[in-house]
């Protein structure tokens, strides 16, 4: 199959189109490599795919020296001229959109940022899919779209009216968006849920990979909550098994929906959402010492209250997708954190501390 992922130089994107490649399939990635984190760390995972500084060229198609099957073009979800330029020149099995600005906190002091990626951005996807008739679309929706829900694990039946960031309420919408392409044009889509994903390679705004830098430079950490949090961390090979097997398979419409009794994780139409996570809450502060046990240092600790648009736990009910795909997590923290420490002591020693 020839699929399109967007979000291609990030940490789930790099990691999907390499699993993807290593099946057979075709691939051609998108990502608009801005600067909400370095964008060297996104450059050094096109790297390790092939591409060099061609990748940079905005709206060139350009094709890995490594991979034969794979080619990359930057560009923004939200310039719908390049978004129809990369349909126009390639014909689809699959679209997997992965790229969105990403980041719960950066939500509240950047807003329009989230707007433009992950709404607009996700339109433009959603209308070119309708337009060449893609066959199924997987996007990235997010835990984040619970928010206040207390009643756990998050189940994907259960409403999820009261979110707490742009971000969540952005990719809530988005689910509803691609409900409604689902409902109007018969467009196959089906939503993930990512639940805290982490490992090498991973994202330098993310809680896991700001702990690693700062125990190893001997820098204080910023605990919030004093650890007192509950978090469904997911690693990466998981994530990606997940969906590779969601990507295989096209949604097709519940028989039994009730518009009287709406189950929001189906519908009449060929739309479905799934919760993607461990299943396995992990305690803030245990992970913290599971992080110093690995990386051999120990963690100066700064305590601080919650924060706004955080809250206090999530957990996963994968239920779903284990009954529907088979699949089901494997990595333990300890092991997926000590893959993680490995290749963040190399990326360190590589980049220079940076």
């Amino acid at each position: 199959m020839k699929h399109l992922v967007t979000g291609a130089a990030g940490f789930i994107g790099s990691h999907l189109a390499r699993r993807l490649l290593e099946r057979g399939d075709e691939v051609l990635g998108l990502d608009s490599i801005n600067d909400y984190y370095d964008p060297a760390l996104k450059f050094a995972r096109l790297a390790t795919l092939g591409f060099g500084g061609e990748a940079a060229e905005q709206g060139r198609v350009v094709r890995s020296s490594s991979q034969p099957k794979l080619c990359f073009v930057r560009a923004s979800l939200e310039d719908r001229g390049a978004m129809e330029a990369v349909f126009a020149a390639h014909s689809f099995d699959r679209v997997c959109n992965l790229a969105a600005q990403a980041g719960v906190r950066y939500s509240i002091d950047n807003p329009r940022a989230y707007i433009e990626s992950n709404i607009t951005g996700f339109l433009n996807v959603l209308e070119c899919c309708r337009a060449a008739k893609t066959a199924h679309l997987v996007y990235a929706s997010s835990s984040s779209v619970y928010g206040l829900e207390v009643s756990r694990p998050f189940s994907n039946h259960g409403p999820v009216d009261h979110p707490v960031s742009l971000y969540a309420a952005t990719k809530r919408s988005n689910e509803l968006m691609a409900h409604t392409y689902s409902h109007l044009y018969a467009l196959p889509t089906t939503g993930l849920r990512f639940f805290t994903v982490y490992g090498p390679w991973g994202r330098p705004d993310m809680a896991y990979f700001k702990f690693a830098s700062a125990i190893l430079e001997g820098r204080a950490i910023d605990v919030y909550n004093k650890g007192d949090m509950l978090r469904d961390f997911t690693y990466i090979d998981d994530i990606v098994d997940g969906v590779v097997r969601v990507i295989d398979r096209v949604p097709q419409p519940n028989p039994t929906w009730d518009a009287a009794q709406p189950d929001p994780a189906s519908s009449s139409a060929p739309f479905k959402v799934y919760n993607i996570g461990n299943h396995r809450a992990v305690r803030l502060a245990d992970f913290i010492a599971t992080l110093e046990r690995v990386l051999g240092a120990e963690a100066v600790k700064n305590y601080l209250p919650m924060q706004p648009g955080d809250v206090y736990a999530t957990e996963a009910d994968v239920s779903d997708l284990m009954a529907d795909f088979g699949w089901c997590p494997s990595t333990e923290i300890a092991e997926g954190l000590g893959r993680f420490a490995a290749w963040f002591k190399t990326w360190q020693a590589a980049s220079g501390g940076n």
